[in-house]
């Protein structure tokens, strides 16, 4: 497994895959191509269904700008290796073609090619959660202990980045209002929400400020706002919400609320490295279920459950989320997608909160849940996998 800096990356929307892993990808070949006159790019299969609805186009644009870039989308054809494929072409004066590279954006921001695979610079020893729940006893750490035993003290200042990036993304967002950008004409939720908060009391102002920081956090990064990464850009609302909502309840310290990260991190690199996290590859259970899975483990240590609780807890946020489908209306990172941030984040706290009830020992593992959701995608449809072409995206045709 790579860093978990890989989990948590910082950057713009609305999509960790059709945007930022494209905006990176031309960058680079931008720099690998200085006798470029102009380009062309080539989307194939769900980079380009919903590459539009996902500014991937703009982002393309954007990089290799001042360049002139055509854009060519091809959705009806899939590359073997990753169905979020792309040919970048340098070409001359004449469109004779000088340079090319077949990248795929294969989820958070992360690109690979047809030399590479996925993991280009492993750091982690242990890549399943069994392995590092036997680090954990024999060693009698926790695992933000194993994190940080691997990736060194260093790992903070990165994490501490990402939790600026994370509140600032909720304060911007209960500010905003008005539509989002894209043609759905959705108007934002998080503003309202948060000052219906105010009039509740209990369990309904717990759970109205928690549905606030969630949908603020989607809703700027559906507007193309700054966000990081947990572990995508479509589920980037869970973690920051539930994290924000038990440092105001339980007055927790920045470094209680960092070794959390670190242990959500963990969770987000295992489900990595052992299936995906990918809406593309097999749907929104990689996707909002990992997210789920995330903030679960990370509310399960900060309110003092043990390794195996957490571990349950992180099982939990996953198994309910097995079969979800991705399948964003016009393409868009907008419906269903903020409302799952929403649930998921309530979901999450409530699976922490059965866990911390039991002793820790349940019938199917972390490691085990993983791979059924990864075979659960392998198993769905392509049409139920960031195409837009079934489930609620048909609704708008």
């Amino acid at each position: 497994m790579e860093s978990i800096k890989e989990i948590y990356k910082i950057g713009f929307g609305p999509s960790s895959s059709h945007t930022m892993g494209p905006r990176k990808a031309a960058e680079i070949f931008k720099q690998k191509s200085p006798d470029a006159l102009k380009y062309r790019a080539i989307l194939y299969g769900s980079l380009a269904a919903t590459g539009r609805g996902h500014m991937t186009d703009k982002a393309i644009v954007e990089s290799l700008s001042p360049f002139e870039t055509e854009v060519l989308w091809k959705p009806d054809e899939f590359l073997k290796k990753h169905p979020n494929a792309m040919k970048l072409q340098a070409l001359d004066m004449n469109s004779n073609v000088i340079n090319e590279w077949t990248v795929y954006s294969v989820g958070g921001g992360k690109i690979v090619d047809d030399e590479h695979e996925e993991e280009l610079h492993p750091l982690y020893g242990m890549r399943t959660m069994d392995e590092i729940l036997k680090w954990t006893k024999s060693n009698g750490g926790s695992l933000w202990e194993y994190v940080e035993e691997t990736e060194g003290s260093e790992i903070y200042a990165h994490l501490s980045e990402v939790w600026q990036v994370m509140n600032n993304a909720i304060d911007r967002g209960i500010e905003n209002e008005g539509i989002l950008p894209g043609g759905l004409n959705l108007r934002r939720k998080a503003s309202s929400y948060h000052v219906k908060a105010k009039n509740y009391t209990g369990s309904l102002k717990e759970k109205t400020l928690i549905f606030s920081y969630a949908l603020a956090v989607a809703e700027e990064n559906a507007a193309g706002g700054k966000i990081a990464t947990a572990p995508t850009c479509g589920s980037c609302g869970v973690v920051p919400a539930v994290l924000r909502r038990l440092q105001e309840s339980f007055d927790f310290s920045e470094q209680k609320i960092l070794r959390a990260l670190a242990t959500a991190g963990l969770v987000g690199n295992i489900v990595k490295a052992n299936a995906s996290i990918s809406g593309a590859k097999v749907g929104c259970q990689g996707e909002i279920g990992t997210a789920c899975a995330m903030a679960a483990a990370a509310a399960t240590q900060l309110l003092g459950g043990t390794p195996h609780q957490v571990e349950y807890a992180a099982e939990m946020g996953i198994e309910h989320h097995l079969g979800l489908t991705c399948d964003p209306i016009c393409g868009l990172v907008q419906v269903p997608c903020i409302e799952r941030n929403a649930f998921a984040s309530e979901r999450a706290l409530n699976t922490a909160t059965y866990a911390l009830l039991s002793d820790g020992r349940h019938i199917v593992s972390f490691d085990k849940i993983v791979k059924t959701m990864n075979q659960t995608g392998h198993d769905l449809p392509h049409i139920y996998k960031e195409t837009s072409e079934g489930g609620l995206a048909l609704l708008w045709e």
